[in-house]
């Protein structure tokens, strides 16, 4: 490690007789030199026979309840095609980095911010606005989206981890569009826990159709302002264009691809 530090003339790790800690610049120095061993590994894997059988690990990431809904009921199904891939899955609504991050792939809704990135469009988040028996009993069902901002009603908000703002409700009917906050109570920012506070009663909001649509049947839910529609949510798997698509990867997009493309809800 001193004859590391004395080439690269830079401190890498703190010491003292008690412990060890790494600098910034050893932080640094590790996570650059990691992505190039990751590359290194990606481009010998898909040479050869590794075109054929992909292996190695790949790191995700996928937002909460397409994760828990989609894509890790759906793996055992992966495996049984790719069993020698380790799929690192990191489960969060909060936007990654996929260079800082070093992640492979993300799978995220919305319309694409990053124009440097490859993405692929895999579906539609088709969103449905709905509300709890138990809300509608308590405060009466809404007949027009204005109701939401007056006559006693409240809303399950959504908000940004980014800026901290709510999405608004959008409502879209015959070329009328309205964009309405709602009067929220509460306000989430991840998929699970908005759906969870929806089915609690405290509150109208629209939620994801393949989330919502077993509470649905069950009668746990119950669609409100169906006369009105909100427009749907592009899917997209991305990845970085500066890495060389391994083997592992391009069989992670045509799966996912195909895995979205036989659910009802999301197809696109």
């Amino acid at each position: 490690m001193q004859q590391l530090e004395a080439r690269l003339k830079v401190r890498l790790l703190n010491r003292t007789t008690r412990q060890v800690t790494v600098t910034a610049d050893g932080a640094a120095y590790y996570e650059r030199t990691s992505r190039v061993l990751n590359d290194l590994e990606d481009i010998e894997a898909s040479m050869g026979n590794a075109q054929a059988n992909p292996s190695g690990r790949l790191r995700v990431d996928v937002g909460t309840s397409v994760a828990r809904l989609i894509v890790i009921p759906a793996l055992p199904e992966f495996y049984r095609r790719y069993p020698d891939i380790q799929v690192d899955l990191g489960v969060t609504d909060r936007p990654v980095d996929l260079i800082s991050d070093n992640v492979d792939c993300v799978i995220r809704g919305g319309e694409l911010v990053e124009q440097s990135l490859v993405a692929r469009r895999v579906g539609n988040m088709r969103l449905v606005t709905v509300a709890a028996p138990s809300y509608l009993r308590e405060h009466g069902t809404p007949q027009h989206p204005s109701e939401l901002e007056f006559d006693g009603h409240r809303t399950v908000n959504y908000f940004s981890t980014r800026t901290g703002r709510p999405y608004p409700h959008v409502f879209e009917r015959d070329g009328e569009k309205l964009e309405l906050s709602g009067r929220y109570r509460l306000a989430v920012n991840e998929a699970n826990a908005h759906t969870a506070a929806v089915l609690a009663g405290l509150g109208v909001s629209q939620v994801a159709l393949f989330g919502a649509a077993p509470h649905l049947r069950s009668g746990e839910l119950v669609q409100v302002l169906a006369d009105w529609t909100r427009p749907a949510i592009p899917l997209h798997i991305v990845y970085p264009p500066n890495r060389h698509v391994s083997a592992k990867v391009r069989a992670f997009v045509e799966w996912v691809v195909d895995l979205f493309e036989a659910q009802d809800h999301v197809r696109a």
